[in-house]
């Protein structure tokens, strides 16, 4: 069983900052595409499977609305009030949270020994954010990215609601008594370029590290005591923040080695992790080619110092064929097989050991062109194949355990095909696996047209296949929850001119959004709701500096001021 978790408050971080919305490109709307995916994967994996009716839906006698019918013609059980599971797929509605100035995992990634600066000036920007921009200020202080970083009063919500979910999904996938040991978190904002006082990327906390150590440190997991973590990052660009913050873990783990007087065995109540990230040597945060990025983003180190690191750059490649034959399995593996070496090199086997994927999906051959402008892409199948290797990886050396979490990825397209992709390797079982094509192009129109929004709110009456239909069916489960819908913007105008939605291969730069129709009720809202076209994309960042700390963090020195002309896309 694979569990998918979503939450709600993910969907509060937004751009208020100005009217002009049609460069932000890490938005709540890409929660929604996810869920096209996911409802897709649970569609096309739930076949032929015994139906399950829900477990708990009151008779009416008035008639029902068609959609609200159809429910209950779906293979879906509702575990609880907050659980539908369908096929080898579980989705979670969390509302888990954490205190960011009460929590110590938190506070053993981003916290000081004398106080909490870092994570007290995030809450108090948050807080102040509407009233800065109110001021004609921004609400990001000078010398951090105007174009990349953006809060709201709502922003630290999103960020303890996703910091609590990974931690929450921590603990299921350590309970002995789970029923399954596999797990994605669909939150935001993402997390991998944030060092321990560095936001940068759209990341303000980081995620992975975080849930990383709470396996640690946590009160809860004491009689987890997880000590290793292998985490791999497939985004398209470097995850500089998570590297910096699991250096300074391992240098902590060899410095108390070497003080050991008879030179002991790498010590196993320290926390050790195994970095290795696929990225465009290209792209953010190495665009500008500063020697400190490009060298972090090219360390490969393999026990020296106590560091397991090790870093592959993407290159292009002709077809699906050449990319498996010759990238991915004569190159890219090296991940998995340096991942191995590291669970070897720190005592073999043992149940003290998780597995992490920093999940992006801004490589795929769908994203948008002006954020994979260098050609360093993956095809979709990639998703699958890696997420298919992880899982057997993490069934050798961690029983299992393997927490998949959304980094980047920002077309509709990119996050709903590789979805598709990568939860069908991630949930396939001896009876359930996953066919290319789920995530054909022309399967990807039929699932975009099936979803998508008509003129005041009304779906299409069209002849609709049959996986197509339980996609709609079971999107309608996972969206219709007043929770999950998106608020409205604030503060953001709407263009409300007629623009006609765009079906090539791979999307051009995104056009500003349409116009929201007037609500409806709430099941005919959910049924009729769609995938914003791929609407935003995001603007180069001004000069990034730390905030005021210790100094030992990759500071990161990017483009000109967007305000200054216009913007090109970058991201985390």
């Amino acid at each position: 069983m694979l569990r998918v978790y979503l939450q709600e408050a993910c969907l509060r971080h937004q751009f208020i900052r100005s009217k002009e919305t049609s460069n932000v490109v890490e938005r709540p709307q890409r929660l929604r595409a996810v869920n096209v995916g996911l409802a897709a994967v649970m569609a096309r994996t739930s076949q032929g499977r015994r139906k399950v009716e829900p477990v708990s839906q009151d008779a009416k006698d008035e008639p029902e609305d068609e959609l609200v019918s159809a429910i209950g013609r779906l293979n879906i059980a509702q575990v609880n009030d907050r659980t539908l599971a369908a096929g080898p797929i579980e989705v979670v509605k969390s509302s888990a949270k954490v205190d960011l100035l009460n929590n110590a995992a938190v506070k053993f990634i981003h916290g000081d020994i004398e106080g909490d600066v870092y994570l007290e000036k995030l809450i108090k920007l948050s807080k102040e954010s509407r009233d800065k921009i109110a001021a004609g200020e921004s609400e990001i202080p000078g010398g951090l990215s105007q174009g990349d970083l953006y809060l709201c009063p709502e922003s630290v919500d999103s960020i303890q609601g996703a910091l609590g979910t990974m931690c929450e999904v921590v603990d299921r996938v350590m309970d002995p008594w789970s029923s399954t040991s596999r797990a994605f978190v669909a939150v935001r904002p993402p997390g991998h370029h944030c060092g321990e006082d560095t936001p940068s990327g759209f990341c303000f906390v980081n995620n992975v590290a975080i849930a990383a150590a709470h396996g640690k440190v946590s009160a809860t997991h004491l009689e987890y005591n997880i000590t290793r973590v292998a985490i791999f990052d497939i985004d398209l660009h470097h995850g500089n923040g998570t590297q910096s913050i699991i250096w300074q873990i391992n240098e902590e783990a060899y410095r108390a080695q070497l003080e050991e007087p008879d030179g002991k065995s790498p010590d196993k109540t320290r926390l050790q992790v195994f970095y290795g990230s696929l990225h465009d040597i290209l792209s953010y945060p190495c665009e500008d080619g500063k020697l400190d990025l490009v060298q972090a983003a090219s360390v490969s180190l393999h026990g020296p110092h106590g560091q397991f690191v090790e870093n592959i750059h993407l290159e292009p490649y002709t077809t699906e064929k050449h990319f498996f034959e010759s990238l991915y399995e004569k190159k890219y593996l090296r991940l998995l097989q340096k991942a191995r070496s590291f669970i070897d090199d720190t005592g073999g086997v043992r149940d003290d050991t998780l597995v992490f994927i920093s999940c992006g999906f801004d490589a795929c051959e769908h994203e948008y062109e002006s954020m994979s402008r260098h050609g360093r892409k993956v095809p979709t199948s990639f998703y699958h194949r890696f997420a298919r290797d992880a899982r057997l990886f993490a069934d050798s050396v961690a029983k299992g355990k393997l927490i998949s979490v959304l980094e980047g990825g920002y077309s509709d397209r990119a996050l709903t095909s590789g979805t598709i992709a990568h939860l069908s390797g991630l949930a396939e079982t001896d009876d359930v696996k996953a066919d290319p094509e789920w995530w054909t192009l022309d399967n990807l129109v039929a699932l975009e047209k099936a979803t998508a929004k008509r003129r005041g709110g009304q779906q299409a009456v069209t002849e609709m296949e049959p996986w197509l239909e339980r996609t709609l069916e079971y999107f309608i489960q996972i969206n219709s929850d007043p929770l999950l819908a998106a608020p409205p913007m604030i503060m953001s105008l709407r263009d409300r001119s007629n623009k006609k939605t765009t079906t090539a291969p791979v999307p051009a730069a995104p056009k500003v959004a349409k116009n929201k129709p007037k609500e409806k009720a709430l099941v005919k809202q959910a049924a009729a709701e769609t995938s914003r076209s791929d609407t935003e994309r995001s603007a180069d960042e001004a000069n990034a500096d730390t905030l005021p700390k210790k100094p030992r963090r990759v500071v990161l020195k990017l483009g000109p001021n967007p305000v200054a002309g216009n913007s090109s896309a970058r991201e985390s």
